[in-house]
């Protein structure tokens, strides 16, 4: 932060101070909501780590994307804002901008890879039926090695990272392009393989479902009417999955678009507001991931909901105030537990002096009668014993 570059006017803001706090509180409210929502949803695929299905796996890898962007841009992009420049130097400006081309890229291509597996598993259910968890957990890792190549290339002279035309961030240098052959080819490989290509994949793998679904009306019922768990569990997945890639690609496509503005036309022309705005877009797509599958899908819904009850029960059994209740409450149930289980299937009690299968001349069975308990309530704790043995103690003792 004492460097001679947080001096130089490239990390000075080029948009009103106006524009920069509103940019700031935006970014501070797309932070918690990523945080919360992210880490929330982390935690309930933790939960049921056991059950997840391999598309699923593409959603806990969106979401860690996600959270990697929301850890590593915004602690940094916020102050810089409000300050009105960036607060944090050339070597951070550069590890900002690999951070944030490395997790965007990673989420990007993380939804292309959902869109195909849904579209295998739709379209080719045949070949779609053998895809494992194994193979979900490797397309991941190929998904990580795909965008580092992206994230690294300017790091080893391939294109290059600079300050955003706004000032206050860091990203690529979309104006390098105009001067320099390396950045050209970075930009214009950056653009097909990240940006055209991926979007070409995911809007054809949806298409093909749709087509899939319309066009035969065994295929809609074999592989998208929910018969089973599991056609229904992947049949969720693949239209949750289309309203992240909307979300996805509606909040970076303005990003896209200025950037190739000012790469591939004359980049004075390029207001540093569309820069800014263009930023705040892109950056709200950590949010959209967590808010569709915790709202809308029922397994991870049902989880939340399972883990937030048990806490509430954790938290109330801990008060000193509770302990009394809920030995009482025990208590009632289990009095309750033992006169049902006096009663006959068609609700009257059982005798069990006589045995059904005895006859008037026959001599009467032996049967033995079952021991009826009762529970004695003495100070915090309870004792179990039979009515055989209680004593003649005041009635207060007895539940």
């Amino acid at each position: 932060m004492g460097n001679a570059s947080d001096t130089s006017a490239a990390f000075a803001s080029t948009i009103s101070k106006k524009h920069d706090i509103l940019i700031g509180s935006l970014y501070s409210v797309f932070c918690v909501l990523s945080l919360m929502g992210n880490c929330i949803l982390l935690l309930v695929a933790y939960h049921k780590r056991s059950t997840l299905k391999p598309a699923e796996f593409f959603i806990v890898n969106l979401s860690i994307s996600d959270l990697g962007m929301t850890l590593s841009l915004f602690p940094l992009a916020i102050p810089s804002a409000f300050t009105h420049r960036w607060l944090f130097g050339e070597t951070t400006c550069q590890l900002y901008a690999m951070c944030g081309v490395l997790f965007g890229l990673c989420s990007l291509t993380n939804l292309t890879a959902l869109s195909s597996v849904c579209c295998l598993k739709v379209c080719f259910p045949n070949h779609g039926n053998q895809f494992s968890s194994s193979h979900a957990r490797l397309l991941v890792v190929g998904v990580w090695c795909y965008a580092s190549v992206f994230a690294v290339g300017p790091l080893a002279q391939w294109g290059r990272y600079s300050p955003e035309p706004y000032g206050t961030a860091c990203c690529i240098d979309w104006q390098a392009p105009n001067h320099e052959l390396s950045a050209l080819s970075y930009i214009v490989c950056l653009f097909l393989f990240c940006y055209a290509l991926p979007c070409t994949v995911i809007f054809l793998s949806y298409t093909f479902i749709l087509l899939t679904v319309r066009g035969s009306r065994q295929a809609v019922q074999q592989h998208v009417t929910p018969q089973t768990k599991a056609t229904n569990a992947h049949t969720l997945i693949v239209k949750l999955s289309v309203a992240v890639c909307i979300g996805f690609l509606g909040a970076w496509t303005p990003y896209a678009v200025v950037a190739m503005w000012a790469a591939f036309g004359d980049a004075t022309l390029v207001p540093p507001d569309a820069f800014a705005f263009a930023a705040v877009f892109a950056k709200s797509s950590t949010i959209y991931n967590p808010i569709v599958h915790l709202l809308c899908k029922p397994n991870f819904r049902e989880c939340l909901y399972r883990d937030t009850t048990m806490l509430r029960q954790k938290i109330y059994r801990g008060s000193p105030q509770s302990e009394p209740k809920a030995h009482f409450g025990s208590s009632l149930q289990r009095n309750k537990d033992m006169s049902v289980s006096m009663r006959s299937s068609n609700g009257q009690q059982e005798s069990y002096g006589a045995c059904l299968h005895c006859t008037e001349n026959t001599a009467p069975c032996h049967v033995t009668t079952p021991q009826r308990t009762a529970c004695i309530l003495t100070e915090s704790t309870y004792r179990e014993v039979t009515v055989s043995q209680l004593s003649d103690k005041p009635q207060a003792d007895f539940l």
